[in-house]
């Protein structure tokens, strides 16, 4: 008994010993079992670097996005002389003070999914390592560019990465690289409010500093210009996307872009493929959308928008003061028999669209003549519109709207011939598409 005891003990210890982080080393040993049993599974070795980029809150969702990367941690490194808060390292007295603690993240990777060397290829391009403390218009010896090593391993490869980046960026017309590469002393946790910002601001943008150089030639990043010369007559929309990850970009695609199928062309650029227009916005956060009118900047947006932001911007562009206007935004009401009525009440078949987003919203085969001057469908397009109660005037109607844009249509009332309902449509929100151009 006493020997089963003993053994018993032994692996104990073994177990426990294996689970204890190695020192000095910059590798940990995780030990861990499933939730069902108490079965050991294969130890998995993971490493961590701290890498300073500028604002940490951009590249901190920029390292959690990326497989093989298990944690990301804003905080402070490489300062000495007080204590690292965000309050003491963004204070005018320390913006120049070269003892200030450097923005950064802690990275915890596993080198089986992911090896330093592409780790750190993310890292150079994700921002500018030629500005000397600053990143854009954040200046300060807190944004400095700077890769912290905890072995001489991770100090060579960075420093190959680094020899190997210096080219490419100098191809590019690139000045010298400024990063500095040196070991960590100690790494300080930000504050808890810094930490998944970008998560917890969901309406903000992304600090995209990036060079656009990559080290795989990716011909589309890579690319310095596009030809914009279509872009200086009319109206057009740019959304300056981002080369790297971007949430707020993803955001913006997913809740607007993706539906947006209107008349204005629309246009992604990265921020160095902006040559030959004229803009007032800043550029350097992503995602940022301008409205142009003949390659003249009329409206920026720096960061994310809502669909009923970005529509109205479009029609107070697309639209100017003009009856459409009144009635997309203004719920106004086309005069009886107004000229657009006359052109729209005799199409041949085809489909109705939002005036703004190119949705469909309306088919010819569900139009009928309601002799009340208005355009008269007896249904909507499925899912394209949604009903809102209207009690203006003492009335009490159903109002319609479209889904994408939000704009003002109508009202349904239930009086069409058989007891169906009918859709009595405003004829200047609409554009028609033919059913051989669908």
């Amino acid at each position: 008994m006493k020997t089963l005891m003993a053994l018993s003990g032994f692996l104990l210890l073994a177990i426990l010993l294996a689970a204890v982080p190695e020192k000095n080393t910059g590798i940990l040993s995780h030990a861990s079992a499933t939730s069902n049993n108490n079965e050991l599974q294969a130890t998995v070795q993971l490493d961590t670097i701290v890498l300073g980029s500028g604002c940490f809150w951009g590249p901190e969702k920029m390292y959690e996005a990326l497989p093989g990367v298990t944690d990301a941690v804003s905080g402070y490194a490489d300062g000495r002389g007080f204590e690292p808060t965000y309050r003491a390292i963004t204070h005018p007295r320390n913006r120049n003070n070269p003892d200030n603690y450097a923005e950064v993240v802690e990275v915890t990777f596993d080198p089986a999914v992911i090896s330093l060397t592409t780790l750190l290829h993310h890292y150079f391009e994700s921002h500018d390592p030629t500005q000397l403390n600053r990143q854009g218009n954040d200046r300060g010896t807190q944004y400095r560019s700077t890769i912290l090593t905890n072995s001489e391993q991770q100090f060579d490869t960075a420093m190959a990465v680094l020899n190997a980046y210096q080219p490419l960026l100098s191809e590019a017309g690139y000045g010298a690289i400024v990063t500095k590469v040196k070991p960590l002393d100690t790494f300080y946790r930000a504050e808890e409010y810094h930490q998944d910002y970008l998560a917890k601001n969901p309406n903000g943008y992304c600090p995209d500093h990036s060079t656009g150089v990559r080290f795989e030639r990716d011909e589309e990043v890579q690319l310095a210009t596009v030809d914009n010369s279509a872009l200086l007559q009319g109206n057009h929309i740019v959304v300056i996307d981002s080369a790297s990850y971007c949430p707020y970009c993803d955001q913006l695609k997913a809740d607007v872009l993706n539906d947006y199928n209107g008349e204005t062309p629309l246009h992604l650029r990265y921020a160095s493929q902006l040559t030959g227009l004229e803009l007032t916005t800043p550029t350097w956060g992503t995602p940022t959308v301008i409205f142009l009118q003949d390659g003249k900047e009329v409206y920026g947006h720096q960061g994310y928008m809502n669909a009923e932001q970005f529509y109205w911007i479009l029609g107070q562009v697309q639209l100017g003061q003009s009856d459409a206007f009144e009635v997309a935004f203004d719920q106004g009401t086309d005069p009886r028999f107004c000229q657009q009525y006359e052109v729209f009440k005799n199409t041949p078949d085809g489909v109705f669209v939002d005036i703004l987003s190119g949705a469909p919203l309306f088919d010819t085969r569900d139009r009928f003549d309601s002799g009340t001057g208005w355009l008269s469908f007896t249904k909507a397009v499925d899912g394209s519109v949604v009903e809102k109660p209207d009690n203006r005037y003492g009335m009490r109607r159903t109002e319609i709207r479209a889904k994408v844009s939000g704009i003002h249509l109508g009202h349904v009332f239930p009086d069409a011939p058989g007891g169906r309902d009918r859709y009595c449509i405003n004829a200047t929100v609409l554009n028609f598409v033919p059913r051989t151009a669908l």
